[in-house]
């Protein structure tokens, strides 16, 4: 399914409650014309990989949608209907804040803009407002299509939406209506099954690919994938076979760390994003101390 103060994140920990294991997504791979009219790109995108800084524990029965680090706080946002929650708490403590949505509602992504959290669900057409602090719902608003990852550029005071296909559609914060739209592409290609999405950097948003552990880094004063991020090999082949696609991004404000996990994991990872000419070199040195 997918900016703040500084945190300090020596040890992560967020344990979330059960859930059931919910429908899957179905994917919409149609490609759509980029309204902007902007020649693609056909450079190549930077190739990336994961290196891994920390293992933190997560709640393997979790459904993650989103996750997202504000506040001072870890976010967290969880799906299936009947069991979608969103939740929040000190990093590395329990969560001191939780809400549920109701059974007919099918929670998404989440996005925290100070007092503000914006909480999408999956077809229901609804973005429930939420109070960051507590959580409380403040009012609902709808949309017309699909709902999966969810971000705020604060320089542009815009929210970046995904609905599973190549088109992110931009949200105005206060009302969520939609102020614009941009394909999403790479060599010159629309890039479907955009999920859960992290705002980074002015212009940048990254993006997981439905099923699969790739991330893409999109330049959104374009639409044009700058850099593929491979985050396989962060399950050992014990965990993989009962855990779901990897479906968490968030920025670790003040850093250029990043923690990953996803549905079902029962773990979740403080990141950097790396060259693969250093990931050749992490190999080499794991080699010689093996």
């Amino acid at each position: 399914m997918r900016r703040v103060m500084s945190v300090a994140v020596g040890a992560v920990a967020l344990l979330l409650g059960g859930h059931r294991t919910p429908p899957p997504h179905t994917e919409d791979t149609s490609a759509v014309s980029n309204p902007d009219k902007r020649q693609p790109s056909r450079l190549p995108a930077q190739q990336l990989r994961v290196r891994i800084l920390q293992s933190l524990p997560h709640d393997p029965r979790a459904f993650t949608q989103g996750l997202e680090m504000a506040n001072g706080m870890l976010y967290e946002s969880t799906g299936g209907y009947g069991e979608s929650a969103v939740m929040a708490g000190p990093a590395g403590k329990t969560p001191t804040v939780h809400a549920r949505l109701p059974a007919r509602l099918f929670g998404e992504g989440i996005s925290v803009l100070g007092p503000r959290l914006w909480q999408l669900t999956w077809r229901d057409g609804i973005a429930v407002e939420r109070d960051s602090r507590t959580l409380a719902e403040r009012r609902r608003v709808t949309y017309t299509g699909e709902g999966w990852g969810l971000c705020h550029q604060r320089r542009d005071n815009r929210l970046v939406m995904s609905d599973g296909s190549a088109l992110l559609t931009f949200r105005d914060p206060a009302t969520f209506a939609p102020t614009g739209s941009l394909t999403v592409t790479e060599h010159g290609q629309a890039v479907p099954r955009l999920n859960e999405l992290e705002c980074a950097a002015p212009d940048t948003v990254y993006a997981n690919i439905y099923r699969t552990d790739r991330i893409v880094r999109i330049d959104t004063s374009t639409g044009m994938v700058t850099g593929s991020i491979d985050a396989t090999g962060l399950l050992t082949p014990r965990e993989r076979p009962n855990a779901g696609p990897l479906n968490g991004i968030a920025v670790i404000p003040g850093t250029d760390e990043f923690l990953l996990t996803g549905k079902r994991w029962p773990k979740m990872f403080r990141v950097r994003f790396i060259s693969d000419s250093a990931a050749m070199e992490d190999h080499a040195d794991a080699s010689a101390k093996a």
